[in-house]
């Protein structure tokens, strides 16, 4: 039988060490400080918000909230960044996607700073994770390397296949897994014979954002499977990549929807929160 990787209460563990570490930070006169930036009413990105607020009221982390209209142009969100920037009691500077069409969203990830980049999408950040070096990681992959070490699921020497190449999920999460000496593949839309491809995966990580997509006939006997897609189906009941039922049978270990890698998300902002005191 599978073992569900319950993400909820790994993320649970993540944000108990770091309320510990945020009171010692506090004790120090060193609170840490993240301003969250909504642009529009996106009803999805508001529960997120919401969540990473919950959080950070929980670990002791003080969170700022810029909630800007629909209508806010980019010039007016970037001079919000740029203030932000250079104000020294905001440790962390998240801004959430995704944006209205009027805005570049690659500009302004490049306008936050890296030394406040808690998404870990600025370009330095990127080349950093490619080079292996020091700096913050994308919240979703670093939450899904946590999810596998945290249920003593080995990385090294496995095969693993990560179907998706977004720059957020799909791309970082290849690094993160050859940094832990995965050996990888990445697939996508792409890929010829993609089922032969993921049939070999010893862990299969499902992050193309089409919902119940991969089927039991993509995956290998005793596989591990994450699923970092998140959607409603017709019955506007989250699902995810993975058709859950139709695969967990087959499976060693499996990442439910939701309780899965989604906790683990906000877990790893907090982290790279905190981590950025540390850093300042």
């Amino acid at each position: 039988m599978a073992v569900y990787i319950d993400g909820k209460a790994i993320a649970s563990q993540i944000k108990d060490e770091l309320k510990e570490t945020v009171a010692a930070l506090c004790g120090r006169g060193r609170q840490p400080c993240l301003a969250v930036i909504q642009v529009g009413d996106d009803p999805a990105s508001q529960v997120y918000v919401r969540n990473k607020k919950k959080a950070c009221e929980y670990i002791g982390i003080k969170s700022l909230s810029f909630e800007l209209g629909g209508e806010t142009r980019e010039e007016e969100l970037l001079t919000l960044i740029r203030q932000l920037n250079a104000d020294r009691r905001v440790h962390g500077i998240l801004v959430q996607l995704p944006l209205p069409d009027q805005i570049d969203k690659d500009l302004v990830i490049k306008t936050i700073a890296p030394t406040k980049d808690v998404d870990g999408f600025h370009p330095i950040s990127t080349g950093n994770l490619l080079l292996g070096a020091e700096g913050f990681l994308p919240c979703t992959p670093a939450g899904v390397i946590q999810l596998l070490k945290r249920s003593e699921i080995s990385i090294a020497g496995k095969e693993c296949v990560v179907v998706g190449r977004s720059n957020i999920v799909g791309k970082p999460m290849a690094l993160l897994l050859l940094r832990e000496n995965g050996t990888v593949t990445v697939a996508h839309s792409g890929t010829a014979n993609l089922k032969e491809v993921t049939r070999r995966a010893d862990i299969l990580i499902a992050a193309m954002g089409q919902p119940g997509f991969i089927t039991e006939e993509y995956v290998k006997e005793g596989a591990v499977v994450i699923d970092i897609g998140i959607h409603r189906d017709d019955s506007n009941q989250l699902c995810g990549d993975v058709d859950f039922a139709g695969v967990v049978s087959k499976v060693s270990a499996i990442t439910p929807v939701p309780g899965g890698v989604g906790p683990m998300t906000v877990a790893m902002l907090m982290y790279n929160c905190v981590k950025a005191v540390k850093n300042s």
